[in-house]
């Protein structure tokens, strides 16, 4: 409860202002856990925390409660996207993220159901945060959805969204810009090509290694 009302007091100070979607704390904790099942299993402790934040302020009537619970639940979104972004990039990398998807689903299927709960009771003042209820229910959904695929399919999907993204920020680009970033590119192609080359040998052409016939 008191992690309840230190959120709600944050809500109150940050409103209006252009503020970050977690507190100064949750990001020490996020920037500490590198390894990505750590941290998306922190992320859906905050979004956690977040559900339950609104859900106190839809219980009492006070002043000013729609507009905490609306920032409330902006901030709710972008962890939900947050969390997929941690798990596309881990994928992108190859690492095993089995048990923090696992974590994930079963955290999300409940968020989205409890979320879905305050919208069919129709607070009174529902009007004022409900554009931004409707895009936390879809996006605990859609995360959820995609909690549940396979971690090879994701995996591939990933890498096609992200080959579409720097296709698409290559095209907003300038032509020397553009000519920049192809030449990095072809430049850093070049350098792991030289990581991978075979250690030189000290051994004349066809001279068969020690040991061997």
């Amino acid at each position: 409860m008191r992690a309840l009302i230190l959120l709600a007091v944050a809500g109150c100070l940050a409103w209006g202002q252009q503020r970050d979607f977690l507190t100064a704390d949750e990001v020490d904790q996020i920037r500490l856990a590198q390894e990505p099942n750590l941290r998306l299993t922190l992320y859906a402790g905050f979004a956690k925390e977040r559900v339950a934040l609104v859900e106190s302020l839809v219980a009492k009537e006070k002043a000013g409660r729609s507009a905490m619970i609306h920032d409330t639940l902006d901030d709710y979104t972008k962890i939900i996207e947050a969390i997929d972004t941690v798990a596309d990039d881990a994928l992108r990398r190859g690492l095993d993220i089995k048990a923090g998807m696992e974590a994930v689903a079963e955290a999300e299927k409940e968020f989205a159901e409890r979320l879905k709960k305050i919208e069919e009771a129709e607070p009174k003042d529902l009007q004022r945060y409900q554009f931004s209820l409707t895009n936390a229910i879809e996006a605990t959904e859609d995360s959820f959805e995609m909690a549940q695929v396979d971690l090879q399919e994701r995996k591939a999907g990933a890498a096609q969204r992200r080959a579409a993204e720097d296709k698409e920020r290559e095209e907003l680009m300038s032509p020397t810009d553009r000519e920049a970033r192809q030449a990095a590119a072809k430049k850093k192609a070049a350098e792991e090509k030289k990581t991978t080359r075979k250690a030189p040998t000290l051994r004349r052409k066809g001279e068969a290694p020690a040991g061997k016939p």
